[in-house]
Formats: structure tokens, C-alpha cells, sequence
């Protein structure tokens, strides 16, 4: 079972660039890159904060519970 992260879905749906998010929240690029490809291993409150406020989300619409076979869990 797995984390999968959706700021992929969240900058498309929200018209910004990861450059653009990166500007606003202060986090380098090369690690929202891992962030957004999944490649992270964890992700600070502070962090997921301030993504949350400059994407007007809540945490849950940027980290989905999937299972084993990568389907979502409801």
C-alpha cells in the first residue's frame, strides 16, 4: 500500500506551473520535482501547509491511499 501525490492533477487543475508554485512557496524546484513524481519518502507539515494554502486544497486532494495494485481507495 502506497501514498500516491497528485500535484500533478492539482497544478493542472489550477492553471500553475511548477516553477510558478515553487515562486510562491519557497520550496526548490528539485524537490517539488520529487514531491510531484512521487520520489518522496516524507513531506513536512510546514511544507504541505503552505502548498496547501497557495493551491487552495486541502491535504487531502494532493495525497491518495492506494493499494497494492495502485487502484484508489475509497
Amino acid at each position: 500500500m502506497a501514498i500516491r501525490v497528485t500535484l500533478d492533477r492539482m497544478l493542472l487543475e489550477r492553471r500553475m506551473s511548477l516553477t510558478e508554485l515553487c515562486d510562491r512557496v519557497g520550496i526548490t524546484m528539485a524537490n517539488l520535482s520529487i514531491l510531484k513524481t512521487g520520489k518522496a519518502k516524507a513531506i513536512r507539515f510546514s511544507t504541505l501547509e503552505a502548498l496547501c494554502r497557495e493551491l487552495d486544497c486541502q491535504p487531502g486532494d494532493l495525497l491518495q491511499f492506494t493499494d497494492e495494485d495502485g487502484e484508489a481507495e475509497d
